[in-house]
């Protein structure tokens, strides 16, 4: 066996969570629930909190909600935290209800994005929120991080702001936004936050706490790992370092060479093909890439002639400016690459990126990624007193949480455990990278199991079955590099594609291990895994797939090939669809085998950029040739700081070097021709028929017309009264008088603190 590679080498420069001293108010001991009022605060014996934290969603004490885990962290260290949830954003009035916090405020908009919360892929707002009781949408502002600052700079001014959540992580830098169709500053700008945390943030805030406590002023912190804040160009605390501009790290893969940073600028430049000839200064461009002013360094000088190269720990690189970023898509691309290329702990250097020019200038100054959690550390956080409940503030005159109080996102994670964090896959459309790292860090067999027995004991309303055993994904779990070394230089943003690499350990023996120890506990009828399977990973360990689908397939186990077409998986970094054949047939054998019947879910992406409309044709006639009609379907959705966003707003491909003559992409815009893939996906659907018609005919595929069962769409539309008409007719009243009835189909996502995989759902084969 290749034993699992733990983040020790990372952890050396990383001080353990458990090594800080406990601040004095650890003597009130542990809360029930972290309170949400006066009453509550005095009940403890407070007279004030020491942190409060305000967040977007309902307080629910599970470790499945970013906020308790702040939280409940935040005590473990000594100190007392106030929730406020969801706050009446109108006026300070309801920021004010906890009390001055001493120490800091810290501010989230919840485990989603507020903007993907609030609405769909076409910008229409949602009526409901799985976050909120009785699943009500409205429940907090647009863009609720700045929003939120706002107010508590109003509650009590001279209070500093800690802003952290998934909505700071994806727009720490200047970002494509979606719902204004424009590039915004970022968010630590808007927000006018002191400073801001990106990633999972327990180590930054721990560390971060304890310097307040002993009375550092908050703008000081500018050297912890995971955090970024606002930094005046002419500030003393920025020198001494060595700025290198972006395009020299513009490589996937490549170890750049270090240039000499006491050469002169003309000399940089000239050993890049490039000159400093004043022309170029005067158009603000270079011949290496127009925008981007000529590499210059801020050498040292107590380390000049004791330094060939300069250290990385030392090194910032210089980012194209948010107004060149804004007023140019290539740029934009270009330094969401360089971005992406630098989120290894191992070997990330800060990044820092201009915002205004003159008196207004400043710098978003973005301190490397945090330094992992060791297993040791995993355990810590999620082995910490939670209630695994809403607050009781949420129940009704009967204790009960149902109906106008059920908070949807709690009922769906109320019995499943969270087995490790980060994903090494890359995916381009999804966020979890950006957030969470691409460093697994799994929690040890003994505290998940701990976890397990918990549910069983304390939980209401178990009746034996775990809905999930998982997290990003279901089977990473310990999966890692097998030589700490490599990977802490590795650039590369996927360790499986377009292949599987060499060094890393496959084995899913820790995860096999585990299965088998939690099925034997008492009480313990049936654990299910719910989490999205990387199914190419999955077919490197046969045992691990027969184990799978014997015991832990409910039915129905969702995947995600995401398409069947070449060109749209290269841009989402997913592999060929030959992998989900494999696994199907490797599926199939193992439930003929356990006597069960037992169906895939494949989820599939609309309008993914890099998407052909005969792409799309050509997943249509694959998904009725294999009998699947999809339910649940969403078209791309471009979230802040992705890569496929970047691919969307530029039209350039930022996987390989963005140039002017860089790989175009095909982007799928406005609403029809996002309706028309939206539509080959749902084929099945009468409604998309007359479209889908126009369609083929326009393509030439006119062939698959027809009323035989291998035509994709038939030639007759249904009218009201269920009789059928020629499509000759389709503009009739008659034939658009009632729509037909979409289907109704199953809810199969899960709330990870993360925002939802824009994907779509379909049925198992219908019985013929």
């Amino acid at each position: 066996m290749n034993a699992p590679v733990d983040v020790s080498l990372f952890a050396r420069a990383a001080k353990p969570l458990t090594s800080y001293r406990r601040y004095w108010a650890a003597r009130f001991g542990t809360a029930r629930f972290l309170p949400m009022s006066r009453a509550e605060m005095e009940q403890l014996g407070w007279d004030s909190c020491d942190i409060i934290l305000v967040t977007g969603d309902a307080y629910v004490d599970h470790p499945s909600f970013g906020m308790a885990v702040i939280g409940r962290t935040l005590e473990a260290q000594g100190f007392r935290v106030g929730i406020i949830a969801q706050p009446d954003w109108h006026s300070a009035d309801a920021f004010k209800a906890l009390g001055k916090p001493n120490l800091f405020w810290g501010v989230t908009a919840g485990n989603m994005d507020s903007m993907i919360n609030r609405y769909t892929a076409d910008r229409k707002i949602r009526s409901d929120d799985a976050y909120t009781p009785g699943d009500v949408g409205g429940k907090r502002p647009d863009r609720a991080a700045i929003v939120y600052s706002q107010r508590c700079r109003e509650a009590y001014k001279d209070v500093p702001i800690v802003l952290g959540g998934i909505e700071g992580s994806l727009r720490r830098i200047a970002h494509y936004d979606y719902w204004s169709d424009k590039v915004r500053r970022s968010i630590v700008v808007d927000a006018k936050c002191d400073l801001l945390l990106y990633g999972n943030a327990e180590r930054a805030l721990v560390e971060i706490a304890h310097r307040i406590a002993a009375r550092e002023p908050v703008l000081s912190i500018t050297d912890v790992r995971g955090t970024a804040f606002v930094r005046r160009p002419d500030d003393p605390t920025g020198q001494g370092w060595f700025e290198i501009d972006s395009t020299s790290v513009d490589q996937p893969g490549r170890i750049e060479a270090h240039v000499n940073p006491y050469q002169t600028t003309s000399e940089q430049a000239a050993g890049q093909g490039a000159s400093c000839a004043r022309e170029d200064a005067d158009t603000g461009a270079s011949d290496v890439n127009p925008g981007i002013a000529p590499l210059t360094f801020m050498p040292n000088p107590a380390l000049k002639g004791k330094l060939k190269v300069p250290p990385r720990e030392r090194s910032v690189i210089r980012l194209p400016s948010y107004e060149q970023v804004r007023a140019d898509p290539v740029l934009y691309a270009h330094a969401n690459r360089v971005l992406h290329l630098e989120t290894n702990p191992g070997n990330a250097r800060a990044l820092v990126q201009a915002h205004g020019d003159g008196a207004t200038a400043r710098d978003v100054w973005i301190n490397p990624p945090p330094i992992p959690l060791t297993t040791a550390e995993m355990d810590h956080v999620f082995d910490l007193p939670y209630a695994r409940a809403p607050h009781p503030r949420y129940a009704d005159e009967n204790g009960s949480h149902d109906g106008a109080t059920k908070i949807p996102a709690w009922e769906m994670i109320r019995f499943s455990v969270n087995i490790m964090r980060g994903c090494f896959g890359g995916c381009t459309f999804c966020s979890i990278t950006e957030h969470e790292g691409r460093i697994i860090q799994s929690r040890s067999e003994d505290s998940v199991i701990r976890e397990l027995e918990a549910i069983r004991d304390t939980v209401k309303g178990f009746t034996g079955t775990i809905s999930d055993l998982g997290g990003p994904t279901a089977n990473m779990y310990r999966i890692g590099c097998k030589s700490p070394e490599i990977e802490a230089a590795c650039r590369k943003p996927s360790c499986v594609f377009p292949g599987i690499c060499s060094n890393l350990n496959t084995s899913h023996e820790a995860l096999i291990r585990m299965y088998r120890r939690a099925r034997g506990l008492k009480g313990i009828k049936k654990i299910l895994i719910g989490s999205g399977l990387r199914y190419d990973l999955a077919v490197q360990s046969p045992e691990y797939v027969k184990e799978l689908v014997t015991h832990h397939v409910g039915g129905y186990l969702k995947i995600a090939p995401e398409h069947t077409e070449r060109g749209p998986l290269d841009k989402m970094m997913k592999p060929g669809i030959g992998s989900y054949d494999k696994f199907k047939q490797m599926f199939e054998k193992y439930s003929l085998e356990a006597g069960k019947k037992q169906y895939l879910i494949p989820y599939f992406i609309a309008a993914h950029p890099g998407t052909s409309d005969e792409d799309m044709m050509n997943l249509a006639v694959w998904l009725k040739k294999n009998g699947f009609r999809a339910d649940q379907v969403q078209t791309f959705y471009p979230s802040p700081m992705a890569t496929a966003t970047a691919m969307y707003h530029s039209g350039r491909n930022p996987l390989r070097r963005v140039g002017r003559d860089s790989e175009p992409v095909d982007i799928v815009r406005g609403d029809r021709r996002r309706r028309l893939h939206k539509a080959f996906l749902r084929y099945h659907d009468a409604n998309n028929w007359p479209l889908l018609r126009e369609a083929l005919k326009s393509m030439g595929r006119a062939d698959l017309i027809g009323n035989g069962k291998h035509h994709l769409i038939p030639t007759f539309q249904p009218l009201v009264d269920g009789n059928y008409t020629s499509a000759r007719r389709k503009n009739s009243t008659a034939a658009r008088s009632k729509p037909a009835t979409p289907a109704k189909g199953r809810l199969l996502t899960q709330h990870t603190g993360l925002p939802p995989r824009v994907t779509g759902t379909a049925k198992p084969p219908r019985k013929r």
